[in-house]
């Protein structure tokens, strides 16, 4: 039989592991510059942090697994002819794979609340496990790279985390589109057309605005038990425009009986006024429709799209008000965003965005022409290694061609030549593949040359 991996997953060649590291160093890199420190939680969880914290739905999604040995001992085998799978899970299975790294992080930041310094900052770029059905840009494994503060009610941490999303997607070369929305100006939207016990319904339907249009919206509303002048009074509110300040000014105007929405927008005019006064090369759009999972976030509401690429979101976030809640630490605020790395990845693939440098991990590799000249050039490669400059030995003294086709294939840029006038010299002769210009140098010389100095 073939091997074969399982559906949704995928295996990643030293080619394309190169592009995917260039994603995760730079998230990473922009993630230390504004304080952020790196921390790891296990695949696994217990079930018991998992459960129950993504809805039905997401505990069907939820990968649980066996428990070690014979797992079906202390089982009710009652369950077990019944095929009661609901009631026979906690029964045979203990941990499960997680489904996201913010409810890990919640758990984490209760286990360690008394070694924690307030606020506390944190990224973590991991992968994780959803039994979802794969298609196109979804898969059961992935990567979140996420970055957290908990412990701040300050506005200055969303004004920071609109700059760092600004500054990887300027570092990546995508033009991007970041959306924003208040979650206060959802609840205010839902008391001003009268329904504020219908504000789930309403933001799941309106947050599909841009998918099925207004019409559609409105329809999906009236079915899920809103008035017709409830959804009347609501369509002006969706279809506010003109400039982020018009909007903001005409949201006032519209919520000005309203405690909470007033508040929503206050909160909004400093975010906007903080990142606009920085200077942000993204454009920034207010997005009254925007809800992403409603039940969890209770400020500000963040999307970013991508300007040239058609796919969903690639990054994500808001504020939160109660993460550790639901492990006994109540009223601990936070806010936070996440990077979709395969999305963002499928996006530099389609246009093209790498460096070269970001292709290959060889720099430069030397022709191995026999014994002698093979040791001759692991010393100058031990000198370049040691300057920073990657460098490999083709291990076998072939063909010339063959040697080269090697190089070409694994688009090494800089090829290195140690024959016996080259020994005689202690020097190289090395060659740039890309503009085919030759030159005698020595290995500190190379290591120059090659890294641009």
């Amino acid at each position: 039989m073939k091997p074969s991996i399982p559906k949704g997953t995928r295996d990643f060649s030293p080619a394309e592991m190169a592009k995917r590291n260039y994603i995760f160093n730079t998230i990473r890199e922009v993630f230390g510059l504004y304080g952020y420190n790196p921390i790891e939680t296990p695949a696994m969880e217990n079930l018991s942090t998992l459960m129950g914290k993504y809805g039905e739905e997401g505990d069907k999604l939820l990968f649980k697994i066996l428990n070690s040995g014979d797992f079906l001992r202390g089982a009710d085998r009652e369950l077990i002819e019944q095929g009661n799978c609901a009631r026979l899970t906690p029964q045979l299975c203990e941990k499960g794979l997680r489904y996201d790294l913010t409810v890990p992080f919640a758990r984490y930041v209760v286990q360690h609340r008394n070694e924690l310094q307030m606020p506390f900052k944190r990224y973590q770029i991991q992968p994780v496990w959803r039994a979802d059905r794969p298609q196109k840009g979804r898969y059961r494994e992935f990567y979140q790279c996420d970055a957290d503060v908990v412990g701040s009610d300050s506005l200055l941490n969303e004004i920071e985390l609109l700059q760092m999303i600004d500054e990887v997607f300027r570092r990546l070369g995508i033009r991007i589109q970041i959306k924003l929305n208040n979650r206060k100006v959802l609840a205010g939207i839902a008391e001003l057309i009268g329904a504020p016990e219908k504000i789930v319904d309403i933001t799941v339907a309106i947050d599909k605005i841009d998918k099925i249009g207004i019409d559609n919206v409105n329809a999906e509303l009236l079915e899920r038990g809103l008035s017709a002048e409830a959804v009347a009074a609501l369509r002006p509110i969706l279809e506010i425009s003109g400039s982020v300040d018009e909007r903001l000014a005409r949201l006032e105007q519209l919520l000005v009986e309203s405690e909470t929405g007033m508040l929503g927008v206050k909160e909004l005019r400093e975010v906007v006024g903080g990142v606009t006064a920085l200077g942000l090369e993204a454009e920034l759009d207010l997005d009254v429709s925007l809800a992403r999972g409603l039940n969890y976030y209770t400020g500000t509401i963040i999307e970013v799209k991508a300007k040239d690429v058609a796919i969903g979101s690639i990054t994500g976030g808001g504020r939160y008000d109660n993460l550790t809640g639901v492990f006994g630490m109540p009223g601990l605020s936070g806010v936070g965003i996440s990077f979709g790395a395969d999305r963002i990845y499928d996006v530099l693939n389609t246009l093209d965005l790498y460096p070269a440098d970001a292709r290959t991990s060889t720099q430069v590799m030397f022709v191995n022409f026999g014994e002698a000249e093979a040791a001759a050039s692991m010393k100058m490669m031990k000198e370049l290694r040691r300057a920073g400059v990657a460098a490999e030995i083709y291990p076998d003294a072939s063909k010339m061609k063959k040697q080269m086709a090697y190089a070409n294939a694994a688009g090494v840029p800089f090829v290195a030549m140690v024959g016996e006038s080259e020994m005689a010299e202690g020097k190289m002769a090395l060659k740039n593949m890309t503009t085919g210009e030759q030159q005698t140098v020595s290995a500190a010389e190379a290591a120059a040359l090659v890294k641009g100095v």
